[in-house]
């Protein structure tokens, strides 16, 4: 009888920490920091440009609060944005950071010039479509407001923050957000 007590009670503190553990992954806290280069851009581009992002996604909340700095860019800033795709590829848009083109989507901040920082948040009505396939591009899957699923693709590493300039109309600066660089939710800003 004392040795199944033992077991049960066992199994009850397992279980409590399991669900401990969930709430607080399920939670979302989560913080990527990233250094922005032109070698990262698809055809790499030798330029001066460099950045950083940094972002902390609140799943629970549906934010991710965001910070993209940029500085000796070869070209005026256009826009800044995320997009899905792995390392070495190219990918569609699924959230503006900034933008100085005519008819961004509604809230997107201006972008300054450079030497220059954006901050902004993205939330569900941010996020752009990527299931209509562009001439060159097969669609990505993501519906318009999926947040959750920007987050997931965030976390597997398949997104990309990048700077496009009038030099590099494509892009000049670009960092893979890497899945290994997610945080749990201690706490720790910029």
């Amino acid at each position: 009888m004392k040795g199944r007590l033992k077991w049960a009670v066992g199994v009850a503190v397992l279980a409590a920490v399991a669900t401990v553990g969930t709430v607080a992954v399920a939670g979302g806290g989560g913080e990527v920091r990233e250094d922005l280069t032109g070698y990262e851009e698809v055809p790499a581009i030798s330029t001066e440009g460099n950045g950083t992002f940094r972002a902390r996604i609140d799943a629970r909340d549906e934010q991710i609060r965001y910070r993209l700095t940029y500085s000796d860019l070869e070209g005026d800033v256009l826009q800044a944005h995320i997009h899905i795709g792995q390392r070495a590829v190219n990918g569609k848009i699924v959230a503006f950071l900034c933008s100085n083109l005519p008819n961004p989507p509604a809230g997107t901040p201006a972008c300054p010039p450079a030497p220059g920082t954006v901050e902004g948040t993205i939330e569900p009505a941010d996020v752009q479509g990527t299931t209509t396939p562009p001439p060159d591009t097969a669609g990505q899957g993501i519906e318009a407001g999926a947040f959750d699923e920007l987050v997931d693709a965030i976390r597997a590493g398949v997104t990309y923050a990048n700077v496009h300039s009038t030099k590099w109309p494509g892009g000049e600066i670009r960092a893979q957000l890497e899945r290994g660089r997610h945080f749990g939710d201690d706490g720790d800003r910029d």
